[in-house]
């Protein structure tokens, strides 16, 4: 039997210790904004929260337990690999909690829960600039201290954005997420086929055109007409490149031209053709050929190659004695080969040339894993992985702190994943009026019955 003589946790006793608590957190805390979740729709049969927001934010000093800095939570070892968040722990008030917060969120639609704090809602550490995820909250240490509790201890870790709105009306709070809505798609590379192509040699065709005037007032490409040559079927065809932003005499930008490639070499000219250049909106521009004999003609591809992000470089063989072919190379939105564009036809070749065209990348390797860190090989960019569709190379990246390029490869922090990036694309996520537990939930219908009372089977 207890001393009657000692009160054993009175009301007065319980008060005396509650202020004392709440003073300490006042002095030696600081001022957080917790963030109670507000749950739009919840699966009906696992329970699994499909849509969430985070709107209201409560100011409450809390304590930080975490004095060596930031800790990890238990490492995790599953299929996805191992990932390590960023861990807080937080001490508050409980009378305050109670007192001034539950009040205030009691009528609130959507809280499950507003007696304590509970898991799933947010905290905005301030010192950090963070959002952090109750995880855990402990409600009963110490324990019971002269019969009471007095605290709440949150176990928090880093916020993992996945599609929440989180809309609270204050800036620092709210741009935390502003940059992870914005998902980019990475479209990647992990291996491609070698493009192939072929070509004759002609005489009497036309080497090179040289531009001697750029012209001025361009607004569109112009044709480029090259004089017909003597033998019928064998005039040049060439296309005109343009160069924007240069400004003429007059002080107005406008397009150029640059250069004209050879699209067909001709054959048959005794004389190097003339050149004009027709229509586009501007005038001024000229250029002359060069012709001559055991030159290239018509580049044919043979094949288009697949996996080219960026144009490959194309090499022909040397005639020996005489000028070797030079050419650029075009790849089509599929990331093929599409045309050899030729700039020079060369000379003196007596026998076909080989031509080698670069190879695409083709050391693509790795999984992904959620949430890790991927970085661009030549930009320097970072980003969190949101998700990773292997089959269709599609990589969802969030949180990035700059731009990736195409033709640079991505790297993943763990799991060592590298793949070069064709194309990217950004989208603003949305509510997902039809997620995938639906899919999962009407597949598993067909195998268990859920409208009867035993869907196992007859009793």
């Amino acid at each position: 039997m207890l001393n009657p003589f000692f009160l054993q946790g009175s009301k007065s006793e319980q008060s005396l210790v509650q202020d004392l608590i709440n003073e300490q957190l006042r002095m030696y805390g600081v001022e957080v904004y917790y963030i109670p979740r507000q749950y739009i729709t919840t699966n009906t049969v696992i329970r699994e929260v499909i849509e969430s927001k985070f709107t209201n934010t409560y100011p409450i000093e809390a304590y930080i337990e975490n004095y060596e800095g930031y800790g990890d939570n238990t490492q995790i070892l599953s299929k996805f690999g191992i990932q390590a968040q960023n861990q807080i722990i937080l001490t508050i008030s409980r009378e305050r909690f109670e007192f001034y917060i539950s009040p205030l969120i009691k009528n609130v639609p959507n809280i499950k829960l507003s007696s304590r704090p509970k898991e799933g809602d947010l905290i905005y550490f301030p010192l950090g600039d963070r959002l952090f995820e109750v995880k855990f909250v402990e409600h009963e240490k110490p324990f019971y201290q002269l019969q009471k509790t007095y605290v709440y201890t949150l176990t928090c870790e880093l916020f993992r954005y996945e599609d929440e709105i989180v809309d609270t009306g204050i800036g620092e709070i709210d741009d935390n997420v502003d940059n992870d809505a914005n998902i980019e798609t990475l479209t990647l590379v992990s291996s491609g086929s070698t493009a192939s192509a072929f070509t004759s040699i002609q005489n009497g065709s036309v080497t090179s055109i040289i531009i001697t005037n750029r012209g001025e007032g361009y607004t569109t490409t112009p044709i480029v007409g090259i004089s017909s040559s003597p033998i019928p079927g064998g005039t040049a065809v060439g296309i005109a490149t343009m160069i924007g932003g240069i400004v003429d005499c007059n002080g107005t930008a406008s397009l150029k031209v640059q250069s004209v490639q050879i699209i067909n070499p001709g054959y048959g000219y005794t004389v190097a053709p003339g050149i004009v250049f027709i229509g586009g909106g501007g005038s001024g521009a000229a250029a002359t050929t060069k012709i001559s004999n055991g030159a290239i003609g018509i580049v044919t591809i043979t094949s288009g190659g697949s996996g080219y992000v960026t144009a490959p470089s194309v090499t022909f063989s040397s005639p020996g004695i005489g000028t070797t072919a030079k050419g650029t190379t075009i790849v089509s939105t599929s990331g093929t080969v599409s045309s050899i564009l030729i700039s020079n036809a060369g000379s003196g070749y007596t026998s076909i040339p080989n031509i080698i065209i670069g190879s695409p990348y083709m050391i693509g390797i790795g999984t992904f894993i959620n949430n890790e860190t991927v970085t661009g090989s030549s930009s320097g960019t970072t980003a969190l992985v949101k998700n990773w569709d292997a089959p269709n190379g599609k990589l969802d990246i969030y949180k990035k702190n700059g731009y990736f390029t195409s033709g640079e490869t991505v790297v993943g922090s763990s799991s060592s994943a590298i793949y070069q990036i064709k194309s990217s694309s950004t989208f603003t996520a949305t509510t997902d009026l039809y997620p995938q537990n639906n899919q999962i939930e009407n597949a598993a219908d067909a195998i268990l019955d859920f409208s009867e009372s035993n869907p196992f089977g007859n009793p």
